[in-house]
């Protein structure tokens, strides 16, 4: 029953909410790189509230009860580092497979993507358009760097219900609610993200919104992930919430960050990112 309640929650936050980004871009149909600039700086600070203030300090409460060994900053100091580089190399591995391909990216180019093509390489996508033999690679290409926002996301969810001895008794409050509410409201602008640049490259509105709400099906995965190995044994659950706090903490500063700031060059992305933190610091304080 636990896995049935996770996995309709992070659908809920995944697939709807980046479907409901998909539509919206649809509707817009122009370049939203303000907006999109904005809401993921809020989103971003939330999640970084979220993250330093409960899940990394979930394990040292459970220390300061005697349930985890003296040695639990190490470990958890261990495991973010973890999930962070694994992302990191992800996404060097992408980039430097794609970004050659592409004529816009260059070396007096930014590395990091300042406008919504980029942000999920659909720019890439568009690129293979013509040659239909390398249209499947280029897809799975752009499919995998969405994953890689999503997954460790679903992860974060997962992980937070793991704390929770029942996850129905905790389902509309705690971290794990906390973090479904936020990634699904950061999915709304990621969907944009990733519909408008279809539709503008020639992809019908319906095919368009479709894949959109698809590539958020990796949350679903991260969730159940996060929650079964949070499940194992406190050890394991200080892993889990570590290695997705990591992920996390390099979607926030590798991408959303750079990105938002990228796509409108002024201080307010910044002072988006500043109530985001202090919202977060809200919502786990409350």
């Amino acid at each position: 029953m636990d896995y049935l309640v996770i996995t309709v929650i992070t659908f809920i936050s995944g697939v709807i909410g980046t479907g409901l980004g998909g539509v919206i871009g649809a509707v817009l149909r122009r370049d939203s790189n303000k907006i999109v600039s904005l809401l993921l700086s809020f989103a971003a600070g939330i999640m970084l509230a979220v993250v330093c203030f409960d899940l990394m300090n979930e394990p040292i409460e459970m220390m300061k009860e005697g349930t985890l060994p003296s040695l639990t900053p190490l470990i958890v100091v261990a495991a973010v580092i973890a999930g962070y580089g694994v992302v990191y190399l992800l996404n060097f591995f992408i980039d430097k497979k794609t970004n050659h391909e592409v004529k816009h990216i260059d070396e007096n180019h930014p590395s990091t993507a300042d406008d919504l093509d980029e942000l999920i390489h659909s720019n890439h996508f568009e690129s293979h358009k013509k040659a239909k033999s390398n249209l499947f690679v280029a897809g799975l290409v752009m499919m995998c760097a969405i994953a890689l926002h999503n997954l460790p996301e679903g992860m974060v969810i997962g992980a937070s219900y793991a704390i929770s001895p029942n996850v129905a008794a905790s389902l509309f409050s705690g971290s794990g609610f906390i973090m479904a509410i936020v990634i699904g409201l950061h999915n709304i602008p990621e969907g944009m993200a990733v519909s408008v640049p279809l539709i503008s490259g020639g992809m019908s509105k319906t095919k368009s919104v479709l894949l959109t709400a698809l590539s958020g099906l990796p949350t679903v995965f991260g969730a159940l992930i996060g929650f079964a190995l949070g499940g194992i044994n406190d050890i394991m659950l200080v892993l889990s919430l570590g290695f997705a706090s990591g992920a996390m903490l390099y979607v926030v500063f590798g991408e959303l960050l750079p990105e938002s700031i990228l796509m409108w060059r002024s201080k307010l992305p910044a002072f988006a990112l500043f109530v985001g933190v202090i919202a977060g610091f809200l919502l786990v304080m409350f």
